[in-house]
């Protein structure tokens, strides 16, 4: 039997998850799920990792009901992949050392040169005795890609086609951490995920790394960007907007089922459990727009008593 694939959520134990992560891992499980496919979580540790997030992270997914297939996977344990996805871009003549600063990249990322936020190349064309003196300075060098594009398509089930810049993006730091978009597009093929649901604050990076899967020759997968968790004032839900995590709720006397009711009416639904919510679930009814949430008024906006 051929795999069905596999959807995935990944998120990074820099601490709890808030409402808006829970959402769209929700989301991302209900996707998955309502389509055959296995669904996976993956832990993206390469960065900052807080202790105990993990642990509590998991527990929360499986309190709102979002469960998965297999072991749980951390890219801390998949070094060797990564290293050998930048051995193969750099046989090929892809890759090239940039020894620029953080400060020196924010400066060229925002020059008007480029486009927004993409690097111009700053270091693409260093001779080996500018990359020796540079060395001599102490300077790290990060390793980065040398795109033979600026610009890739890609196609998201909610946003439709979506074409956005493609740069020298960083494939391993200058600490010698493979970065975070080799990494995600290493993992999700060899982990035989087709589907990706995230926040759509992700789409514009989006082009970047299916570019990459195909540099690599690895399948690009189908992509949903799904709406944010936004506060009263507009901006993306975080963890200072108050009692927008799921041990918040629980102190203050919510059931994880009332949690769940809440995030199910955000999406137009009115359900408990995450398997009410897939009973009923449609990607095309999917609200385009972000959720406003007032955390006071919570089981308010959930229906629940």
């Amino acid at each position: 039997m051929a795999d069905p694939g596999a959807g995935r959520y990944a998120p990074s134990p820099s601490g709890d998850l808030h409402l808006g992560n829970l959402r769209t891992a929700l989301l991302a499980w209900a996707f998955a799920r309502s389509t055959g496919r296995r669904f996976v979580v993956r832990i993206d540790d390469l960065d900052r990792v807080r202790p105990g997030a993990e642990r509590r992270q998991l527990e929360d997914l499986a309190a709102i009901g979002v469960d998965w297939d297999g072991p749980v996977v951390r890219q801390s344990e998949r070094l060797p992949l990564y290293e050998a996805a930048i051995d193969r871009l750099t046989a090929g003549g892809l890759t090239y050392e940039c020894y620029c600063t953080r400060r020196e990249i924010q400066k060229a990322a925002t020059a008007p040169h480029g486009p927004m936020g993409a690097y111009p190349g700053t270091c693409r064309g260093l001779s080996a005795s500018e990359r020796t003196r540079l060395r001599a300075e102490g300077r790290p060098a990060a390793l980065r890609l040398r795109a033979t594009a600026t610009e890739f398509e890609v196609n998201d089930d909610l946003h439709g086609r979506y074409r956005g810049p493609v740069d020298d993006v960083v494939l391993r730091r200058g600490d010698g951490v493979p970065a975070y978009n080799l990494a995600v597009v290493v993992d999700d093929a060899a982990l035989g995920v087709d589907q990706v649901v995230r926040g759509d604050d992700l789409l514009p990076s989006t082009p970047r790394q299916a570019y990459l899967a195909t540099l690599l020759g690895l399948p690009v997968p189908r992509y949903a960007h799904v709406p944010l968790v936004l506060n009263p004032e507009g901006r993306r839900l975080a963890k200072r907007d108050g009692a927008v995590t799921l041990t918040d709720r629980q102190e203050l006397g919510n059931t994880p089922e009332e949690v769940v009711a809440a995030l199910a009416a955000s999406l137009g639904y009115t359900a408990t459990s995450s398997s009410e919510l897939l009973s009923h679930f449609d990607p095309l009814l999917l609200p385009r727009e972000p959720w406003t949430l007032d955390v006071n008024g919570l089981l308010q906006h959930s229906g629940c008593p």
